[in-house]
């Protein structure tokens, strides 16, 4: 989608404390090999607060950056990928009875680590035919932690943190203005979540801690190795193009990339090489610091510029995401101005 007057007021993100992943490889928790190839530096690592409790916390921020009263939030949308805490419980009801405290409608979204850019696209056509007054709060949170999952080696080549992210979107101007937004889905590839596993009763039930190699590996056992590969690139050039044209720019015209924080070797397999960027482009550097943060990569990375200050008046970023599933989507975020909260970053 294309869009003419849709705006980003606020962003916050609620960051736990960091493990520098040298202090993992010692301490045995992480293997040294793997270590070298996902190229992490630290970790972002809960000890006690989970993710809808994070989110809450990043909530309050965006809201407050954003000049945003609870009134002024239609529609609130809460993205995670991992175990929220509390059984048969709705989390965005939390979110919004901690951060906001009225009474739009919220739900909650489920779209693995696609899952923040889907919300983004969800609020942002509800917000195209809505009023001018109209916005939505968007928020992330996770924590990947034992004995469920084991953030790393759960997913080789992808080292998970923990997080909650929050953006406000509105038709009320803001310092960053939503240009395009697209998804693409690949139902076809969704085995390679499940592979052979049989449909369990509950939780954890095949296998504890998740080992998504396991399914990966399954699926590309009996499947085409080619053709797996050739659909995902497909499916990633296709928004790619559809956002840049959809916003009436080119790759050349966009200043930050802000990218999936996998670990080095797949950031590049998947977007440095294909996409012939120099990660200097990119949000890598912060990433690597923090991990692979559920749906709130793009969140998160976002407000690190904005925060940071790297983010200048006039510049264009791509945020681009990838969920199992699989859907891809891209956006292109155009900066209008540095925010009154920049130069915060820790």
């Amino acid at each position: 989608m294309r869009f003419e007057d849709l705006y980003i007021t606020g962003v916050g993100v609620h960051l736990p404390g960091r493990v520098a992943v040298s202090d993992a490889v010692a301490r045995g928790d992480f293997d040294e090999k793997l270590a070298r190839r996902t190229d992490m530096e630290s970790i972002a690592v809960s000890d006690s607060e989970s993710g809808p409790e994070m989110a809450a916390k990043a909530a309050r921020t965006a809201l407050r950056r954003s000049g945003s009263v609870p009134l002024d939030i239609d529609l609130i949308l809460h993205a995670d990928v991992y175990y929220q805490g509390h059984d048969l419980w709705a989390p965005v009801s939390y979110i919004q009875r901690e951060a906001v405290g009225n009474r739009c409608p919220a739900i909650e979204v489920r779209q693995l680590s696609n899952g923040g850019m889907a919300a983004m696209e969800l609020a942002a056509g509800m917000l195209n035919g809505g009023l001018r007054t109209s916005s939505a709060l968007l928020t992330t949170g996770d924590r990947f932690c034992a004995p469920g999952f084991d953030r790393w080696h759960s997913d080789p080549g992808t080292v998970y943190g923990d997080v909650g992210t929050a953006m406000v979107l509105s038709r009320r101007p803001g310092f960053a203005q939503l240009r395009s937004l697209c998804t693409v889905s690949g139902p076809e590839l969704e085995e390679m979540h499940r592979g052979d596993d049989p449909f369990g009763a509950e939780p954890f039930e095949i296998r504890r801690p998740m080992d998504l190699e396991a399914t990966k590996q399954a699926f590309i056992d009996k499947a085409d190795v080619s053709y797996i590969v050739a659909r995902s690139t497909a499916g990633l050039s296709e928004v790619l193009k559809r956002a840049l044209n959809e916003a009436g720019c080119e790759l050349a015209d966009i200043d930050w990339f802000v990218l999936p924080h996998f670990g080095r070797r797949r950031l590049t397999q998947t977007f440095l090489r294909p996409w012939n960027l120099d990660r200097e482009a990119t949000t890598w550097s912060w990433g690597r610091t923090v991990g692979h943060l559920g749906a709130g990569d793009q969140f998160a990375s976002l407000t690190h510029l904005a925060e940071s200050g790297k983010a200048k008046p006039g510049q264009r970023c791509l945020l681009a995401g990838v969920g199992a599933g699989f859907t891809w989507s891209c956006a292109v975020v155009e900066i209008r101005q540095s925010p009154s909260w920049a130069g915060t970053a820790a």
